[in-house]
């Protein structure tokens, strides 16, 4: 089959919420063992590698939910919407308003991402009816989430950023009837020993680059 025709028959909306990386309001758990220009630094080449990442995703649409605004980080390819106000639960439930029909959901977070860790999702069989994929991530939330009929209330009210994020978010999907579906548990880069164990799990891309070329010693 012809990349074209891959897309054509492609059905998932493949979303990215994120901030864009200026200094100051992002990263900032990276802080003090990088400056906060440092730290824009790798939260912009997490990013990218995200977004390249997708670029090779078979996908119908792709958005990028963006608080702030779009730089030279941004690849063609993607439609960018401005994120509403509120909490991270509004934002995704807003987030998946864009959407009709399967949707995925993902963060900024993980650059260690690849096309292969989504084949289950995106491929045939991905999306039967009241199936929803989660993405654990390993401090306790979630990198990743889906839904084969979009309900954005089922993010509403789920407690973000804590260690029960993920388990929260997973009782919110079973108990609206959804069949829950595990994607490979990753870690977030929040913190310097995070950024450390992630560059060393995606040694080639962009974020593991900008690590390297920063010269700092993050704790692994």
């Amino acid at each position: 089959m012809t990349a074209a025709a891959a897309a054509a028959r492609a059905t998932t909306t493949l979303l990215v919420i994120a901030k864009a990386p200026v200094p100051g309001r992002v990263k900032t758990r990276l802080t003090p063992a990088f400056t906060p220009e440092q730290a824009a630094l790798l939260a912009e080449a997490a990013l990218a590698d995200t977004l390249h990442t997708l670029l090779r995703v078979p996908a119908r649409r792709r958005l990028l939910v963006l608080q702030g605004r779009a730089g030279a980080w941004l690849p063609p390819g993607f439609e960018v919407v401005p994120q509403t106000g509120g909490g991270l639960d509004a934002r995704i439930a807003a987030a998946f308003a864009h959407c009709a029909g399967p949707a995925l959901l993902v963060g900024m977070d993980t650059p260690q991402l690849t096309p292969e860790l989504l084949a289950p999702v995106t491929g045939p069989g991905g999306w039967a009816p009241g199936r929803a994929w989660l993405g654990p991530a390993a401090d306790g939330g979630f990198w990743a989430l889906g839904m084969a009929e979009p309900r954005p209330e089922l993010a509403l009210g789920v407690p973000m950023s804590t260690p029960e994020t993920g388990a929260a978010q997973r009782r919110r999907l079973a108990g609206a009837g959804c069949e829950v579906r595990d994607l490979p548990v990753l870690r977030d880069v929040d913190t310097p020993r995070d950024a450390a164990r992630v560059a060393g799990e995606a040694p080639h891309g962009r974020f593991a680059a900008t690590l390297a070329g920063l010269g700092v010693a993050a704790p692994r």
